[in-house]
Protein backbone atom coordinates (compact mmCIF):
# COMPACT_ATOMS: atom_id res chain seq x y z
CA UNK A 1 0.00 0.00 0.00
CA UNK A 2 1.95 3.31 -0.72
CA UNK A 3 2.21 6.10 1.57
CA UNK A 4 0.10 9.10 0.83
CA UNK A 5 1.87 12.47 1.87
CA UNK A 6 -0.22 15.12 0.98
CA UNK A 7 -3.45 15.67 3.78
CA UNK A 8 -6.87 15.59 3.03
CA UNK A 9 -8.25 19.11 1.49
CA UNK A 10 -9.85 19.24 4.97
CA UNK A 11 -6.59 18.55 7.13
CA UNK A 12 -4.70 20.90 4.60
CA UNK A 13 -7.64 23.76 5.30
CA UNK A 14 -7.08 23.09 8.92
CA UNK A 15 -2.89 23.59 8.87
CA UNK A 16 -3.73 26.31 7.08
CA UNK A 17 -5.57 28.29 9.36
CA UNK A 18 -3.34 26.69 12.37
CA UNK A 19 -0.57 28.41 10.69
CA UNK A 20 -2.64 31.88 10.49
CA UNK A 21 -3.53 31.79 14.17
CA UNK A 22 -0.28 30.99 15.52
CA UNK A 23 1.30 33.72 13.66
CA UNK A 24 -1.27 36.11 14.55
CA UNK A 25 -2.55 35.05 17.90
CA UNK A 26 -0.13 32.82 19.68
CA UNK A 27 3.47 34.38 18.69
CA UNK A 28 2.60 37.57 20.05
CA UNK A 29 1.81 35.83 23.34
CA UNK A 30 5.08 33.92 23.20
CA UNK A 31 7.07 37.10 22.31
CA UNK A 32 5.85 38.97 25.48
CA UNK A 33 6.06 35.75 28.00
CA UNK A 34 9.82 34.79 25.90
CA UNK A 35 8.14 31.28 25.09
CA UNK A 36 7.65 30.78 28.70
CA UNK A 37 4.80 30.72 30.64
CA UNK A 38 2.99 28.57 34.19
CA UNK A 39 0.36 30.98 34.27
CA UNK A 40 -2.96 29.44 34.10
CA UNK A 41 -4.86 32.46 33.05
CA UNK A 42 -2.67 32.97 29.81
CA UNK A 43 -3.47 29.17 28.95
CA UNK A 44 -6.94 29.54 29.30
CA UNK A 45 -6.98 32.46 27.21
CA UNK A 46 -5.16 30.87 24.52
CA UNK A 47 -7.47 28.07 24.72
CA UNK A 48 -10.61 30.27 24.83
CA UNK A 49 -8.91 31.95 21.42
CA UNK A 50 -8.26 28.27 19.59
CA UNK A 51 -12.24 27.69 20.53
CA UNK A 52 -13.58 30.55 18.84
CA UNK A 53 -11.48 29.99 15.90
CA UNK A 54 -12.30 26.50 15.93
CA UNK A 55 -9.10 24.86 16.18
CA UNK A 56 -8.96 23.46 19.58
CA UNK A 57 -8.48 19.91 20.59
CA UNK A 58 -8.31 18.30 16.93
CA UNK A 59 -6.91 15.13 17.35
CA UNK A 60 -9.62 13.68 19.60
CA UNK A 61 -13.16 11.78 18.33
CA UNK A 62 -15.86 13.59 17.16
CA UNK A 63 -18.10 12.66 19.95
CA UNK A 64 -15.83 14.61 22.15
CA UNK A 65 -15.67 17.87 20.23
CA UNK A 66 -12.79 17.21 18.32
CA UNK A 67 -12.33 16.16 14.23
CA UNK A 68 -10.80 12.77 15.06
CA UNK A 69 -7.68 13.39 12.82
CA UNK A 70 -5.31 10.26 12.12
CA UNK A 71 -1.96 10.45 12.48
CA UNK A 72 -1.41 11.59 9.47
CA UNK A 73 -3.85 14.57 9.77
CA UNK A 74 -1.81 15.11 13.14
CA UNK A 75 1.72 15.94 11.40
CA UNK A 76 0.34 18.48 9.71
CA UNK A 77 -1.69 20.39 11.40
CA UNK A 78 0.75 19.49 15.09
CA UNK A 79 3.41 20.89 13.02
CA UNK A 80 1.78 24.08 12.22
CA UNK A 81 1.07 24.53 15.57
CA UNK A 82 4.43 23.96 16.96
CA UNK A 83 5.76 27.24 15.17
CA UNK A 84 5.20 28.76 18.38
CA UNK A 85 6.37 27.05 21.57
CA UNK A 86 2.77 28.12 23.07
CA UNK A 87 1.13 27.04 20.15
CA UNK A 88 -0.08 23.40 20.97
CA UNK A 89 -0.54 24.64 24.44
CA UNK A 90 -3.24 27.07 22.70
CA UNK A 91 -4.97 23.91 20.83
CA UNK A 92 -4.23 21.66 23.87
CA UNK A 93 -2.56 19.41 22.01
CA UNK A 94 0.30 19.60 24.35
CA UNK A 95 2.13 17.02 25.70
CA UNK A 96 1.70 15.82 28.52
CA UNK A 97 -2.41 16.16 28.05
CA UNK A 98 -2.58 14.77 24.22
CA UNK A 99 -1.00 11.58 24.70
CA UNK A 100 -3.00 11.26 27.85
CA UNK A 101 -6.08 11.92 25.81
CA UNK A 102 -5.23 9.22 23.37
CA UNK A 103 -4.66 6.71 25.87
CA UNK A 104 -7.89 7.43 27.92
CA UNK A 105 -10.13 7.65 24.67
CA UNK A 106 -8.08 4.19 23.87
CA UNK A 107 -8.80 2.08 27.48
CA UNK A 108 -10.54 3.92 29.76
CA UNK A 109 -13.98 2.98 31.45
CA UNK A 110 -17.25 5.01 30.28
CA UNK A 111 -17.07 6.31 34.00
CA UNK A 112 -13.51 7.07 33.79
CA UNK A 113 -13.96 9.05 30.43
CA UNK A 114 -16.38 10.86 32.24
CA UNK A 115 -14.31 11.96 34.85
CA UNK A 116 -11.09 12.13 33.58
CA UNK A 117 -11.34 12.54 29.74
CA UNK A 118 -14.10 15.25 29.30
CA UNK A 119 -12.97 18.03 31.39
CA UNK A 120 -8.96 17.21 29.99
CA UNK A 121 -10.25 17.48 26.48
CA UNK A 122 -12.30 20.90 27.12
CA UNK A 123 -9.14 22.55 29.08
CA UNK A 124 -10.85 22.60 32.28
CA UNK A 125 -8.00 21.10 33.72
CA UNK A 126 -4.52 19.08 33.02
CA UNK A 127 -2.80 16.08 33.88
CA UNK A 128 0.41 14.25 33.89
CA UNK A 129 2.00 10.80 33.20
CA UNK A 130 3.67 9.47 36.40
CA UNK A 131 6.45 6.92 34.83
CA UNK A 132 9.80 7.86 35.60
CA UNK A 133 11.70 7.31 38.47
CA UNK A 134 14.99 8.42 39.86
CA UNK A 135 18.18 5.77 40.16
CA UNK A 136 17.53 2.72 39.88
CA UNK A 137 14.00 3.03 39.19
CA UNK A 138 12.21 3.16 36.14
CA UNK A 139 13.57 5.55 33.26
CA UNK A 140 15.21 4.89 29.83
CA UNK A 141 14.60 0.55 30.78
CA UNK A 142 10.53 1.12 32.13
CA UNK A 143 10.90 -2.47 33.27
CA UNK A 144 12.85 -1.03 36.17
CA UNK A 145 10.28 -0.21 37.60
CA UNK A 146 9.80 0.21 41.41
CA UNK A 147 7.15 2.32 42.71
CA UNK A 148 4.39 -0.61 44.04
CA UNK A 149 1.46 -0.92 44.47
CA UNK A 150 -0.42 -3.19 46.91
CA UNK A 151 -3.90 -4.88 47.03
CA UNK A 152 -5.90 -3.51 50.27
CA UNK A 153 -9.37 -4.14 51.01
CA UNK A 154 -11.19 -2.48 48.95
CA UNK A 155 -8.70 -1.01 46.99
CA UNK A 156 -4.34 -0.85 46.09
CA UNK A 157 -1.79 1.59 48.11
CA UNK A 158 0.33 2.93 45.74
CA UNK A 159 4.07 3.91 47.02
CA UNK A 160 7.23 5.23 45.27
CA UNK A 161 8.82 8.18 43.99
CA UNK A 162 8.77 9.55 40.58
CA UNK A 163 10.59 12.74 39.00
CA UNK A 164 10.64 14.30 36.02
CA UNK A 165 6.91 14.50 35.72
CA UNK A 166 5.87 16.89 33.36
CA UNK A 167 2.79 19.47 34.22
CA UNK A 168 2.44 17.66 37.43
CA UNK A 169 2.09 20.80 39.74
CA UNK A 170 -1.30 21.74 38.91
CA UNK A 171 -2.42 18.81 37.38
CA UNK A 172 -5.52 17.64 38.66
CA UNK A 173 -4.66 14.24 38.03
CA UNK A 174 -2.05 11.83 37.60
CA UNK A 175 -1.70 8.62 35.49
CA UNK A 176 0.75 6.44 37.36
CA UNK A 177 2.69 3.61 36.65
CA UNK A 178 3.47 0.81 39.57
CA UNK A 179 4.27 -2.10 39.96
CA UNK A 180 1.70 -5.05 41.27
CA UNK A 181 3.43 -7.92 40.60
CA UNK A 182 7.29 -9.16 39.83
CA UNK A 183 10.32 -7.54 40.77
CA UNK A 184 11.98 -4.55 39.54
CA UNK A 185 13.45 -5.57 35.70
CA UNK A 186 10.72 -7.75 35.54
CA UNK A 187 9.00 -7.24 32.22
CA UNK A 188 5.45 -7.37 32.99
CA UNK A 189 3.47 -6.87 36.40
CA UNK A 190 2.57 -3.45 35.85
CA UNK A 191 -0.25 -1.34 36.55
CA UNK A 192 -1.42 2.19 35.66
CA UNK A 193 -4.00 4.21 38.19
CA UNK A 194 -5.34 6.99 38.04
CA UNK A 195 -4.72 9.56 41.04
CA UNK A 196 -6.54 12.33 42.15
CA UNK A 197 -4.37 15.45 43.02
CA UNK A 198 -6.31 16.15 46.18
CA UNK A 199 -5.29 12.39 47.78
CA UNK A 200 -3.46 13.30 50.74
CA UNK A 201 -0.95 10.03 49.74
CA UNK A 202 0.31 12.07 46.66
CA UNK A 203 2.79 15.21 47.67
CA UNK A 204 4.81 17.35 45.46
CA UNK A 205 8.54 16.85 46.05
CA UNK A 206 9.87 19.59 44.38
CA UNK A 207 10.11 21.69 41.16
CA UNK A 208 12.88 19.99 38.82
CA UNK A 209 14.99 23.30 37.31
CA UNK A 210 15.74 22.68 33.97
CA UNK A 211 17.34 23.18 30.47
CA UNK A 212 14.07 23.59 28.83
CA UNK A 213 11.13 25.56 30.57
CA UNK A 214 8.53 25.84 27.84
CA UNK A 215 6.42 22.61 29.18
CA UNK A 216 3.43 23.71 30.90
CA UNK A 217 4.23 23.67 34.82
CA UNK A 218 7.62 22.28 33.81
CA UNK A 219 8.73 19.11 35.97
CA UNK A 220 8.39 18.12 38.94
CA UNK A 221 9.26 15.24 41.65
CA UNK A 222 6.15 13.39 43.37
CA UNK A 223 5.83 11.10 45.96
CA UNK A 224 3.47 8.47 46.04
CA UNK A 225 2.98 7.33 49.89
CA UNK A 226 0.75 5.72 51.84
CA UNK A 227 -1.42 6.58 48.71
CA UNK A 228 -4.55 4.67 48.87
CA UNK A 229 -6.99 4.23 45.71
CA UNK A 230 -10.16 2.33 44.93
CA UNK A 231 -10.46 -0.31 42.58
CA UNK A 232 -12.28 2.16 40.02
CA UNK A 233 -8.87 4.18 39.69
CA UNK A 234 -7.30 1.10 37.41
CA UNK A 235 -6.86 2.53 34.15
CA UNK A 236 -7.59 -0.87 32.20
CA UNK A 237 -6.61 -4.09 33.30
CA UNK A 238 -4.44 -4.90 36.16
CA UNK A 239 -0.83 -6.27 35.48
CA UNK A 240 -1.42 -4.76 31.65
CA UNK A 241 0.69 -1.32 32.27
CA UNK A 242 3.59 -1.52 30.20
CA UNK A 243 0.74 -2.57 26.83
CA UNK A 244 -0.71 0.36 27.68
CA UNK A 245 1.93 2.56 27.86
CA UNK A 246 3.28 1.40 24.32
CA UNK A 247 -0.12 2.33 23.20
CA UNK A 248 0.65 5.66 24.53
CA UNK A 249 4.31 6.00 23.81
CA UNK A 250 4.65 5.06 20.39
CA UNK A 251 1.81 8.25 19.08
CA UNK A 252 3.12 10.61 21.92
CA UNK A 253 6.99 10.72 20.51
CA UNK A 254 5.92 10.75 17.09
CA UNK A 255 3.61 13.79 17.89
CA UNK A 256 7.01 15.73 20.29
CA UNK A 257 8.67 14.85 16.72
CA UNK A 258 5.37 16.90 14.83
CA UNK A 259 5.58 19.53 17.09
CA UNK A 260 9.32 20.14 17.14
CA UNK A 261 9.58 20.31 13.03
CA UNK A 262 7.42 23.19 13.57
CA UNK A 263 10.06 25.07 15.85
CA UNK A 264 12.85 23.93 13.45
CA UNK A 265 10.83 25.48 10.81
CA UNK A 266 10.64 28.65 12.34
CA UNK A 267 14.44 28.89 13.47
CA UNK A 268 15.38 28.54 9.83
CA UNK A 269 12.53 30.90 8.91
CA UNK A 270 14.37 33.17 11.31
CA UNK A 271 17.86 32.34 9.84
CA UNK A 272 17.51 32.67 6.02
CA UNK A 273 15.21 36.28 6.87
CA UNK A 274 18.84 37.29 8.30
CA UNK A 275 20.82 35.90 5.83
CA UNK A 276 18.65 37.73 3.19
CA UNK A 277 19.66 41.03 4.68
CA UNK A 278 22.62 40.77 6.15
CA UNK A 279 25.68 42.62 4.58
CA UNK A 280 28.80 41.13 4.74
CA UNK A 281 32.60 40.98 2.85
CA UNK A 282 30.50 42.68 0.09
CA UNK A 283 27.34 40.61 -0.42
CA UNK A 284 24.29 39.27 0.97
CA UNK A 285 25.09 36.63 4.01
CA UNK A 286 23.32 34.46 2.25
CA UNK A 287 24.99 34.24 -1.07
CA UNK A 288 28.25 33.03 1.09
CA UNK A 289 29.21 29.48 0.28
CA UNK A 290 29.08 28.37 4.05
CA UNK A 291 25.82 29.54 4.61
CA UNK A 292 24.46 28.37 1.61
CA UNK A 293 25.54 25.04 2.99
CA UNK A 294 24.06 25.53 6.49
CA UNK A 295 20.40 26.51 4.54
CA UNK A 296 20.85 23.51 2.31
CA UNK A 297 21.74 21.21 5.31
CA UNK A 298 18.58 22.70 7.38
CA UNK A 299 16.54 22.26 4.66
CA UNK A 300 17.79 18.25 4.31
CA UNK A 301 17.08 17.52 8.12
CA UNK A 302 13.62 19.46 8.08
CA UNK A 303 12.26 17.34 4.67
CA UNK A 304 14.08 14.11 6.19
CA UNK A 305 12.21 14.36 9.09
CA UNK A 306 8.78 15.04 7.85
CA UNK A 307 9.29 11.99 5.95
CA UNK A 308 10.09 10.10 8.54
CA UNK A 309 7.41 11.33 10.64
CA UNK A 310 4.77 10.78 8.13
CA UNK A 311 6.13 7.17 6.94
CA UNK A 312 5.65 6.43 11.27
CA UNK A 313 2.24 7.62 11.30
CA UNK A 314 1.12 5.73 8.08
CA UNK A 315 2.44 3.02 10.00
CA UNK A 316 0.11 3.77 13.20
CA UNK A 317 -2.88 4.41 11.47
CA UNK A 318 -2.83 1.00 9.41
CA UNK A 319 -2.95 -0.44 13.04
CA UNK A 320 0.80 -1.06 13.27
CA UNK A 321 2.50 -0.77 16.75
CA UNK A 322 4.67 1.10 14.52
CA UNK A 323 7.89 0.42 17.32
CA UNK A 324 10.50 0.42 14.71
CA UNK A 325 8.97 3.16 12.82
CA UNK A 326 8.47 5.58 15.70
CA UNK A 327 12.05 4.68 17.06
CA UNK A 328 14.04 5.84 13.94
CA UNK A 329 11.75 8.92 13.35
CA UNK A 330 11.95 9.83 17.25
CA UNK A 331 15.78 10.14 17.15
CA UNK A 332 16.71 11.06 13.92
CA UNK A 333 13.74 14.12 14.37
CA UNK A 334 15.35 14.80 17.78
CA UNK A 335 19.12 14.83 16.46
CA UNK A 336 18.08 16.85 12.69
CA UNK A 337 15.64 19.37 14.76
CA UNK A 338 19.02 20.21 17.29
CA UNK A 339 21.61 20.63 14.06
CA UNK A 340 18.53 23.12 12.57
CA UNK A 341 18.14 25.31 15.81
CA UNK A 342 22.28 25.06 16.01
CA UNK A 343 22.62 26.19 12.78
CA UNK A 344 20.32 28.76 12.71
CA UNK A 345 22.24 29.83 15.50
CA UNK A 346 25.32 29.92 14.43
CA UNK A 347 24.48 32.31 10.83
CA UNK A 348 22.83 34.68 12.83
CA UNK A 349 25.95 35.47 14.70
CA UNK A 350 25.51 37.71 17.29
CA UNK A 351 21.98 38.33 17.32
CA UNK A 352 21.75 34.17 17.80
CA UNK A 353 22.48 34.13 20.80
CA UNK A 354 20.94 37.49 22.06
CA UNK A 355 17.51 37.62 23.24
CA UNK A 356 16.35 40.00 20.64
CA UNK A 357 15.29 36.90 18.54
CA UNK A 358 14.31 33.52 20.33
CA UNK A 359 16.76 31.31 19.10
CA UNK A 360 18.71 30.98 21.62
CA UNK A 361 15.75 29.84 23.90
CA UNK A 362 14.41 27.24 20.83
CA UNK A 363 18.38 25.61 21.45
CA UNK A 364 17.76 25.22 25.28
CA UNK A 365 13.60 23.43 24.33
CA UNK A 366 14.78 21.15 21.95
CA UNK A 367 18.10 19.52 23.35
CA UNK A 368 16.29 17.65 26.02
CA UNK A 369 14.21 15.84 23.07
CA UNK A 370 17.11 13.70 22.66
CA UNK A 371 17.07 12.39 26.48
CA UNK A 372 13.32 12.16 27.00
CA UNK A 373 10.57 9.76 25.27
CA UNK A 374 13.62 7.78 25.12
CA UNK A 375 17.63 8.66 24.63
CA UNK A 376 18.84 8.53 21.58
CA UNK A 377 21.18 5.70 22.46
CA UNK A 378 18.52 3.83 24.13
CA UNK A 379 16.49 3.54 20.62
CA UNK A 380 19.53 2.74 18.51
CA UNK A 381 20.12 -0.24 20.39
CA UNK A 382 16.48 -1.00 20.07
CA UNK A 383 16.44 -0.57 16.59
CA UNK A 384 19.67 -2.52 16.11
CA UNK A 385 18.03 -5.35 18.43
CA UNK A 386 14.96 -5.65 16.40
CA UNK A 387 17.12 -5.75 13.17
CA UNK A 388 19.10 -8.47 13.82
CA UNK A 389 16.33 -10.09 15.15
CA UNK A 390 14.37 -10.15 12.14
CA UNK A 391 17.79 -11.45 10.62
CA UNK A 392 17.77 -14.30 12.53
CA UNK A 393 14.49 -15.23 12.64
CA UNK A 394 14.73 -15.38 8.60
CA UNK A 395 17.48 -17.27 8.06
CA UNK A 396 16.37 -20.15 10.57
Amino acid sequence: MAVEFAPDRDVADLALRTAAFVRDVVIPVEQAHQGITGCDTVRVELQRAARDAGLFAPHVSVEYGGRGLDMRGRAAVFEEAGYSLLGPLALNIAAPDEGNMHLLEAIATPQQKQRYLRPLISGEVRSCFAMTEPSPGAGSDPAALTTRATRIRDGWQIDGRKWFITGAEGAAYAICMARTSGDAGDRGGATMFLVDAANPGLKIVRHIDSLDESLFAGHAEILFEGCVVPDEAVLGEVDRGFDYAQVRLGPARTTHCMRWLGIARRAQDIAVAHAADRQLFGSRLAELGMVQQMIADNEIDIAATRGLILRACWELDQGSSGTQSTAIAKTFSAEAIWRVVDRAVQICGALGISADVPLGRFLREVRPFRIYDGPSETHRWAIARRVVRRYLDSSR
